[in-house]
């Protein structure tokens, strides 16, 4: 009877633990227990996919995207670094002044999942408090490694 007890225990914290592990790469899109916490809707997602497609392209009116983390810089994009360090945030504000407020802005971290991203919840409510009104995250619900660099999309000339 405990062997059996004991085999049942383990077998709801090893179900647990996968839980929690899946819950992490997780689209934030997807992730229940975490939506009160994102000041972004699903429509504000941007799928890689779309944006390299866009990069390609050359369109002239191409969004302005912004590197608000410390990876790779995506092709077109201006590094802004981690805006959880105060003096990147000053930074990303000062290039945000000089942008229309209906322009497209696509801002991407891409070191983490989602859900352990110190960047984009930042830089999405400055966008939001500095009255922008076309605010796009990249979708890169693992990290940019995964979901742009393994794709072969554009990134920046090094």
């Amino acid at each position: 009877m405990k062997r059996n007890c004991l085999i049942a225990i383990l077998s709801l914290m090893f179900v647990g633990l996968i839980s929690m592990n899946t819950q992490a790469q997780t689209s934030p899109a997807t992730m229940p227990t975490l939506s009160s916490t994102n000041p972004w809707t699903a429509d504000q997602l941007m799928e890689p996919a779309e944006l390299a497609a866009e990069i390609k392209a050359g369109d002239a009116k191409a969004p302005v995207i912004f590197n608000i983390g410390a990876v790779e810089d995506i092709k077109g994009a201006k590094h802004i670094g981690a805006v959880n360090n105060a003096e990147n945030l000053e930074k990303f504000k000062n290039a945000l002044a000089l942008l229309p407020k209906t322009t497209v802005v696509v801002i991407y971290c891409g070191c983490c999942p989602f859900a352990k991203c110190p960047n984009i919840r930042p830089a999405f409510l400055e966008l939001q408090k500095a009255g922008f009104t076309n605010i796009k995250l990249l979708n890169l619900s693992t990290n940019l490694k995964t979901n742009w660099v393994s794709k072969d999309y554009p990134l920046a000339a090094k």
